[in-house]
Order: C-alpha cells, then structure tokens, then sequence
C-alpha cells in the first residue's frame, strides 16, 4: 500500500466479505430509532434545505456538533444517516443532517436539483452554524456524493473558508465519469437502476408540470438507460453544465485532494462496487492534513463487521472513534502534528 495511504482495520465476518453483501447488509439490519426535528432552512437564493436535528439535543450551546451530508438519494432514512446520528448523539454531540434539495419531505422550489459538487448549499449552512455556535467544534462528514461535495467544498475554502475542526468522507465518488461507467456494468447495474428510479420518480411530475427548462419529455426522461444519460439530459443542463463530461470534470474532487488543509479522514473499501479498483491511484498525493485509510473489502457505504456476539456498523464505530479522538482536549493538534511527522518520513 502507498505510503501516502493506510489499511484500514476494517474486517468482513467470515463468509460476508463479498463486494455486494456488504453494499446491501446496512439494509437488512436492524438501525437505531433517531428522532429527529425538522428545520427549513432558507437559502440566499430562495429555495431551501431540510435538517434533521437528532433528539435528544444537547444543553450546552458549546457542544460539538456533526453535519451529516448524505449519498445520491440519501435521507434521514437511510441506515448509514441513523447509525452516525446516534453515535454522534451517543456521544454528546448536536447531530445534524442536512438533505440536499428535493431530497427531504418536500420538492425544492426552484427549477433545478442537486449535484456532487454542489458545495453551496453546504457552505451557507456551515455558516449559518457558526452564527449560532460559535463557540462550538464543528465537523461535517459527507457519505458517497456528499463525500465528494465535502472534498471539493474544503479543497476551495481553504484552512480559514469555513468554521469546520475536521472532515469525515466515506466511499466517495472522486472520479464521477469513472464512477458512473463502473455502475453501468455487470452487478452494479442493479444499484445504477435504483438510483435512476428515484431520480426519475422525483422529476417526471415536474417535466410534466412544466417546472423544469429541459427539452425533455417525461417518456424520454423514462428512457434514460444509465447515470451518465441522466447526468446529460437532466443533471448538467439544470446546472450549467456542458454536457455529463464537463460536469464530471468540474464537479470531480479527487484532483483536489493535495489542496486540503483541514484535519480530514477518509474512508474508503477498494472492492467498492460503484466505482474503479486502485481509485486514489489516479490522483495526486493527499495533503498533509488528509488521513486515507482503505480497506481490501466493505463494498460501498458497507463496513459490516461481527462484533459483541452480532452484526454491527464498524463504520458507525469508526467515526465515533475519530469523533472522540478530536473532540477530545488537544485531538486535533495531535492529529496535525502526527500528519506532519508521517509525510516527513520519521
């Protein structure tokens, strides 16, 4: 493994390491209840975003707090959003998760959606955080899309463009178009059909209405056969976009990973089967400040582990270790200062 990357401690259960079981298990077991309040959050542009504020919310206005970013039709519903809620809540932290627009219990007002390098959104709300916790350690973690938006948004930020102490990203999509044709072949097809149902379901009523500036009738809006169609006849020309390769291109953060300057982990399963093997050898050397720890199986937002006699989410465990480790007195100047001492070859 690359000097520049970790194995992580990530082991499959005898007889479920398979790419695919992985991928599904989260589905099939049982998730923490989260109880969750709902906020809309108005944006400068005059459409808004939901949150999720897990209960019970802490006392303390200096609590930490994790910002939860979810995948490609992700919600407060999917199992990876509950286990990291309650671990985060578990632990004393105000946990939050934001839904991209359209993503939430109502349609978003304006004729467009969301995409994975969206960052926007994401940044109004970081900073609506800050004016109302300021004194509060704040880490944000992005799960498949929203992994890949959480790397682009602290790549153009900088170190001082956000009120953030770290980010968490798991199994994201660094390189869309490679990742868009790996869904489009074999196995992967079953989840490339999924999430092409839930984004057609969503817009054909708002062809139909009208509401949207595509020359796309909701028949040929069915049509579309893979993400890629998709991304070309609905996700780039909504957003300005020339075509799916210009947005893959323009949205695609693994080019960025040497620009990041804030503590940053990284979780990643190079059996993923939404995406390419060997991915982070298509780009440059992280920074410093980013920890990649991948693991030789945990298929994509899986990491399944047997544990205390059950199955259980390492995942889950992973990222409360690491939310314990820099909420605590001096984690994050430790996780800086080890950084430095790793990339200098000591």
């Amino acid at each position: 493994m690359d000097a520049t990357w970790h194995a992580a401690e990530f082991r499959p259960p005898p007889g479920l390491g398979n790419r695919h079981v992985q991928t599904l298990l989260p589905r099939c077991l049982p998730t923490p209840a989260v109880e969750a309040d709902t906020e809309i959050l108005e944006l400068p542009d005059g459409d808004f975003v939901e949150l999720a504020w897990a209960r019970p919310l802490p006392d303390r206005a200096d609590a930490p707090i994790l910002v939860l970013f979810h995948g490609l039709e992700g919600s407060l519903y999917s199992p990876y959003a509950r286990q990291l809620l309650h671990t985060a809540a578990s632990l004393g932290w105000r946990a939050l998760l934001m839904h991209f627009r359209g993503c939430g219990a109502s349609p978003n007002r304006l004729p467009r959606a969301y995409h994975s390098g969206d960052t926007g959104d994401a940044y109004w709300l970081i900073g609506e955080l800050a004016h109302r916790y300021p004194h509060a350690l704040k880490v944000a973690a992005g799960i498949s899309l929203g992994g890949n938006m959480l790397v682009k948004l602290v790549a153009e930020q900088g170190g001082d463009g956000l009120d953030l102490a770290g980010a968490i990203v798991v199994s994201a999509p660094l390189d869309l178009a490679a990742c868009a044709d790996t869904l489009h072949r074999g196995f992967a097809r079953v989840y490339e059909r999924h999430l092409l149902g839930s984004l057609k379901r969503k817009m054909v009523p708002r062809l139909a209405r009208g509401e949207l500036p595509l020359s796309l009738t909701p028949r040929e809006l069915q049509a579309l056969d893979s993400l890629r169609d998709y991304d070309e006849a609905v996700t780039a020309p909504l957003h300005g976009f020339d075509g799916a390769e210009d947005y893959y291109r323009r949205a695609s953060a693994g080019p960025l990973l040497g620009d990041i300057a804030l503590p940053m982990l990284i979780l990643h399963a190079d059996d993923d089967p939404f995406m390419p093997p060997a991915l982070f050898t298509c780009f440059p050397a992280p920074s410093p400040s980013v920890r990649v720890e991948i693991a030789r199986h945990g298929g994509h937002v899986g990491f399944v582990e047997w544990r205390e006699g059950c199955l259980q989410s390492w995942l889950a465990r992973r990222v409360g270790e690491q939310l314990e480790a820099w909420g605590c007195p001096g984690g994050l100047a430790d996780w800086s200062a080890r950084r430095t001492v790793n990339r200098s070859g000591n």
